[in-house]
C-alpha cells in the first residue's frame, strides 16, 4: 500500500474537501454540487466538537480522501450514534485502501466518543459504494426516510 496519512482536516484542507465532495455529489440523485454550501458545511463540520472530518492525503501532499462522523443521540441504543457520510476518494487513489482507513478511522472516533452503533449514509443508486460497503460489512436496515 502506498503511504498515505489519515488524519483531521483543518480549514487549509477546504479547497481539496470541497472538491472531492463535488466529485461525490456529481454521482449522487439527491444532492448538487454547490462549492458554496460544501465551503460552509465542512468549515462547521471541522469546527464543531461532535463532529470530525477525516483526510487521507499523500506523506506531505494535499486531501485525495474524506469521510465525516457526526455524532447524533440514538433513543433505541439509549447512546450516542455515529452518523457517517461525505466518505470519497479521488479516482486517481481509489483501490489503495483508503476507504476501508478513513471508515475505520472514524469508527475509532466514535467509539472513542462513546457512540455504541454507526449508521452509514449511501446514494442507493450508487452501486460500486453499495459494493464497497457490503463487502467490509456494512448491512442495509429497513430504515427509511
Amino acid at each position: 500500500m502506498d503511504d498515505y496519512e489519515i488524519g483531521h482536516a483543518t480549514a487549509a484542507d477546504l479547497p481539496e474537501l470541497v472538491a472531492l465532495l463535488g466529485v461525490l455529489f456529481g454521482i449522487e440523485q439527491d444532492f448538487r454540487a454547490d462549492t458554496e454550501k460544501q465551503f460552509r458545511g465542512l468549515s462547521l463540520l471541522i469546527a464543531e466538537p461532535r463532529a470530525v472530518v477525516l483526510t487521507a492525503r499523500p506523506a506531505g501532499g494535499p486531501a485525495v480522501a474524506v469521510a465525516t462522523a457526526q455524532l447524533v443521540v440514538s433513543t433505541a441504543e439509549g447512546a450516542l450514534s455515529a452518523w457517517i457520510e461525505d466518505v470519497v476518494v479521488a479516482e486517481a487513489h481509489r483501490g489503495r485502501g483508503l476507504g476501508t482507513r478513513l471508515l475505520a478511522a472514524a469508527l475509532d472516533w466514535a467509539r472513542g466518543a462513546g457512540a455504541t452503533r454507526a449508521q452509514l449514509l449511501v446514494d442507493l443508486d450508487n452501486a460500486p459504494a453499495l459494493d464497497f460497503y457490503a463487502a467490509l460489512g456494512w448491512t442495509a436496515t429497513r430504515l427509511a426516510a
